[in-house]
């Protein structure tokens, strides 16, 4: 259903594509926009590792959650900042994207439980974070990306 890597070499394994995941702050999930133009944008993500599930938080209205109930096939890709090897002028970048199928959380609780893991990527302040999720948590929209291809490469600019 999916295809394969073209450049084998390149390919990143599981572990190294879950710790992009789990270590990088933001992605680009892409949806099935309006007349069939795909629409992209940055999020910040939560993985959690043990279900291997992604969770987004956003408003409940909105460009993407219409086109969410109308297809919840998506895409996420995330990656690195990039490293320059002594010497060398391209940047060497390590990407993974994620292809699946998302839903919402509906349980309040469960919504308040990610989001304050997802907030602990950005500020260790858990005042502030229990703060935000009692003033927002009544607009907040939970989605829940369960991936059905995980797949990463490692590439060098040129």
């Amino acid at each position: 259903m999916f295809r394969e890597l073209t450049r084998k070499n390149q390919r990143l394994s599981e572990e190294e594509c879950a710790e992009l995941l789990k270590n990088e702050r933001r992605g680009v999930l892409s949806v099935h926009g309006e007349d069939g133009y795909p629409y992209g944008m940055p999020m910040n993500h939560w993985y959690d590792e043990e279900s291997g599930k992604i969770y987004f938080h956003c408003g409940k209205t909105g460009h993407r959650s219409d086109a969410l109930k109308r297809n919840g096939k998506v895409s996420f890709c995330v990656y690195d900042k990039g490293v320059q090897r002594d010497g060398q002028w391209p940047l060497h970048v390590k990407s993974v994207i994620v292809f699946g199928t998302i839903k919402t959380v509906e349980d309040e609780d469960r919504i308040a439980e990610i989001t304050t893991k997802l907030s602990l990527k950005f500020t260790q302040d858990e005042a502030y974070i229990k703060d935000e999720i009692k003033k927002h948590l009544h607009r907040t929209m939970l989605l829940e990306l369960t991936p059905e291809q995980i797949c990463g490469k490692s590439v060098e600019e040129s």
